[in-house]
């Protein structure tokens, strides 16, 4: 995990659940399989939390280093107990592998004093300790399917008795075509007159998340308390918004086609079918997506989209015209109602006399004809992701009635 070679959606999981039961979350850590470390990390933990929660590291091997820790931790010693052990052996049977390798008694050890909570699944127990001062600490398998059991069965339960009559509710509103810099400058009052409920803003690829969250007793009052909250967001980001339930960009496309009965055909260039992609990630696209054409080369934008040579010659292929005769040029060969076009310099070379960065996205309808350029910094992943975004929230715009320029990002 501290390589990046595994995510952490241990952490994400537990968070959610934690929120549900109204139990507020306020530090993730990492560290790793070293035990002064881990007892550090631990120490630190219970001074700025009343609960923690520890996952990973109650296996069999010697890299499995949180019972010691925590045993060290608290000056506790280790005892065995046998009922464990029975256990593992009984679930070694059951596995039909032969005995029990005699690594594995280390999962009967739990320091002295503590609670454990036997695992349904595998063979490694959970741990709880009840402080003198109430804080708690609990310790559950890293198998995500083993840790959800414990925390489903035993932790939250536990949690939501101790928390009282509390949820807390998260609603998020996603916009693309601005920066996270002016979302900022549009929202900066809310962000700093509200706790609860409370504003944040998550930037990632090409759009911005502004996540509103509230606490209250019940589900249906924290929904009461971020419902004008959202209204006043909703105003103030206007048609830079494309969904206020934390859909896609692309789940949001699908429901407005399908609403208006319209299908839509791609060409693609420096995106290389990604936009196809997307679309079709959606279940039912075949409602309204009718296909793309993936036109890399100068030729295959002749002949299969029919892109004059003229415009090849002159503009090039990454220019307005080409862009505009690709959108014709895909609506035509498909028979849809819209066409979409994408091409570019995707870096991190200049293609065909653009910059690396340099995007042309494209509409073409019966009652539109419309092509915007776009400038993205960056690495090539990034250009590419960008340009998918633009072209999915120009025919966004487009079946809005919203003015296809887009917002000033």
């Amino acid at each position: 995990m501290l390589l990046g070679q595994i995510a952490n959606t241990n952490a994400r999981w537990i968070s959610e659940r934690l929120a549900a039961v109204g139990v507020d979350v306020l530090h993730h850590q990492a560290v790793g399989d070293n035990v002064p470390r881990i007892v550090e990390t631990l120490r630190t933990a219970m001074g700025r939390a009343d609960v923690v929660i520890v996952t990973g590291g109650l296996g069999p091997t010697e890299d499995d280093l949180t019972r010691d820790a925590i045993a060290q931790l608290l000056d506790l010693e280790m005892v065995r107990h046998p009922e464990i052990e029975e256990l593992l052996r009984d679930t070694f049977a059951g596995y039909g592998r032969g005995d029990m390798p005699l690594i594995n008694l280390r999962q009967a050890d739990v320091p002295e004093g503590m609670r454990y909570i036997a695992p349904v699944r595998g063979t490694a127990p959970g741990l709880v300790s009840t402080l003198p001062d109430g804080k708690r600490i609990y310790a559950v398998p890293g198998v995500p399917a083993e840790m959800q059991e414990m925390m489903e069965a035993t932790i939250l339960p536990e949690l939501a008795v101790l928390a009282g009559p509390a949820t807390i509710v998260s609603r998020t509103l996603r916009s693309a075509s601005l920066g996270e810099s002016r979302v900022a400058e549009r929202l900066r009052d809310l962000f700093e007159g509200s706790s609860n409920p409370s504003v944040a803003y998550l930037a990632s690829s090409s759009e911005v998340k502004v996540r509103l969250t509230a606490k209250a007793e019940t589900r249906e009052r924290a929904e009461a308390m971020l419902a004008p909250l959202a209204a006043e967001v909703q105003a103030r980001l206007a048609d830079a918004l494309f969904t206020v339930d934390d859909e896609e960009l692309e789940e949001a496309l699908g429901r407005l086609l399908r609403a208006d009965g319209r299908t839509l055909a791609c060409a693609e260039s420096l995106t290389g079918g990604g936009v196809g992609e997307r679309i079709t990630s959606v279940a039912g696209a075949s409602d309204y997506f009718v296909g793309s054409a993936v036109v890399y080369t100068a030729e295959a934008k002749r002949r299969v989209l029919g892109v004059s040579r003229e415009t090849l010659e002159g503009p090039g292929v990454v220019s307005e015209a080409c862009a505009l005769e690709m959108a014709a040029g895909a609506r035509r060969l498909f028979g849809a109602d819209l066409g979409l076009a994408l091409t570019g310099a995707a870096g991190p070379e200049p293609h065909a006399g653009a910059e690396p960065g340099t995007v042309w996205v494209a509409v073409d309808a019966e009652d539109v004809r419309h092509a915007r350029r776009l400038h993205v910094p960056g690495e090539r992943s990034r250009v590419r992701r960008w340009a998918e975004q633009a072209g999915l929230d120009l025919v966004r715009r487009y079946l809005e009635g919203l003015s296809l320029s887009g917002p000033d990002r």
